[in-house]
């Protein structure tokens, strides 16, 4: 059967990528929480139906595939992170690198300052580390724990995890999100951070607000001191726990990142130690630590929902969701390879005039992108490269560009279920999207925020300023 089409591929005009993106959605939409459908099916349909509508346009089978390859090509880098991650969490509980975590942050964490200090613990280690899924795996893994020994709702532990983790991979100079950003709309990286503290740094302050009288709610019940001893005490018979060796991993790791060593070799040589520590000081068989790696098993403290905890991680852990980031990436290369995305978008941009319009419509692009390819990395160049010329005639700073886009992309990615950063975060916290994304308070008033400010004239730098 001959599968090449009989005239050359055309550009689609606006309605029909509307027409295609919109069907898409419905199908997720409808499919996920209507029908209750998986959504690794779902992406089949979407698949499917997008090849489709790129075959119509002309491109031949070849060429779909080729879409579909070359979108999961530039994302490998992002993949292998999966992987490793998988891996990092799993070494991290045998070397009891999370029990001491959670052991000695149930002495002084209290419920009314529980979500305020963790929010803070999380931006901070993802600033240290630059990557806020290495903090959803650590921390937040570590704050599941103690969140659900306070007594206080998972999916506000969650949110709270979230926002933190995503404040880093925002703002952290070792951010592979925060330097593609840059790199994309051709500005100096630490121009760009400049510029995103305009109106990261309020949006931040009134999450950490919000969360800190949400405490307050949980600080009136009563402490449960008898399972947060029992917990402990769990600990403390199935671990050793001397800080200096238990928390040598995390510090590998965050220590690394700061250097800005590779991602896999940081990550690869943080599992290499706490391997070691599992096996030397944890006195953990080699075999069992290996298989671990691969597929993790509960804890045996005795407690179920503690034993469920130290079971998280492996690679198996994250197949579920490698499998739909792969699907999702297929998805996004052919809405983009086709052109529908970029006419989809380009329609838009026309039609926009004011400054806190296009900003707005900058945001709202990145999280189209994201719905539409399941990551953020395609998100950022596409929008870099459709905006910028209508940041420049607007006389703003490429920064401004960069820094919309991030709000756009960077920020929104988590709150999407399909997406990479969603299902990751899902597996991880163990908490549905849909059940944390209220909660993400830092997520979305971040675009709030930037948008009021950009209508009032407040921390827009315009373009005649010095670049480097």
């Amino acid at each position: 059967m001959n599968t090449e089409p009989l005239v050359p591929p055309r550009p689609p005009n606006f309605v029909e990528a509307l027409l295609c993106f919109t069907v898409v959605i419905l199908i997720i939409a409808l499919g996920l929480f209507i029908l209750a459908i998986d959504l690794h099916s779902l992406m089949f349909i979407c698949l499917l139906w997008t090849g489709i509508n790129a075959y119509r346009l002309g491109s031949s089978y070849g060429q779909i595939r080729e879409f579909m390859s070359s979108a999961i090509a530039r994302a490998l880098p992002a993949i292998y992170i999966f992987i490793l991650i998988g891996m990092v969490i799993a070494s991290f509980m045998h070397s009891g690198t999370i029990a001491a975590l959670m052991y000695y942050g149930l002495s002084w964490v209290t419920p009314s300052l529980f979500l305020a200090i963790g929010l803070v613990l999380c931006a901070l280690m993802s600033v240290a580390t630059g990557t806020s899924w290495g903090t959803v795996g650590t921390l937040g893994v570590v704050f599941i724990g103690i969140g659900g020994a306070l007594q206080i709702p998972l999916p506000i532990v969650a949110g709270m995890v979230v926002c933190g983790a995503t404040f880093g991979d925002k703002m952290s100079p070792i951010s592979d999100t925060t330097n593609l950003a840059a790199m994309s709309a051709e500005t100096n990286l630490y121009r760009h951070i400049y510029s995103m503290f305009f109106t990261t740094a309020p949006s931040f302050l009134l999450a950490f607000i919000i969360f800190l009288f949400m405490g307050v709610r949980f600080g009136d019940g009563v402490l449960a001191e008898d399972e947060i001893s029992a917990i402990r005490n769990a600990l403390a018979d199935s671990y050793g726990l001397n800080p200096l060796i238990t928390l040598l991993p995390i510090i590998v790791l965050a220590t690394l990142s700061i250097r800005r060593v590779p991602a896999e070799v940081t990550m690869s040589i943080s599992v290499i130690v706490a391997v070691l520590i599992a096996i030397i000081y944890q006195q953990h068989s080699l075999v069992q630590v290996m298989n671990a790696l691969w597929a993790n098993t509960p804890g045996e403290t005795s407690i179920q929902n503690l034993d469920e905890l130290l079971g998280r991680g492996g690679i198996l852990s994250m197949a579920w969701t490698l499998i739909l980031a792969l699907m999702a990436l297929a998805l996004g290369g052919i809405l983009h390879g086709s052109g529908i995305l970029t006419a989809l978008l380009s329609g838009l941009i026309a039609r926009v005039q004011r400054v806190a319009s296009l900003i707005a419509t900058t945001i709202c692009s990145g999280l189209v992108g994201n719905m539409a390819m399941g990551e953020a990395y395609i998100s950022i160049i596409l929008n870099c490269q459709l905006f910028r010329d209508k940041y420049k005639n607007k006389e703003l700073d490429k920064a401004i560009l960069s820094r919309s886009v991030e709000e756009g992309s960077t920020l929104t990615t988590g709150l999407i279920p399909w997406t990479t950063a969603g299902a990751f975060y899902s597996a991880t916290l163990g908490v549905s999207v849909v059940d944390y994304v209220p909660y993400a308070f830092f997520n979305y008033l971040n675009a709030f925020i930037s948008v009021s400010m950009a209508a009032l004239g407040i921390g827009l730098l315009r373009n005649k300023a010095v670049q480097s």
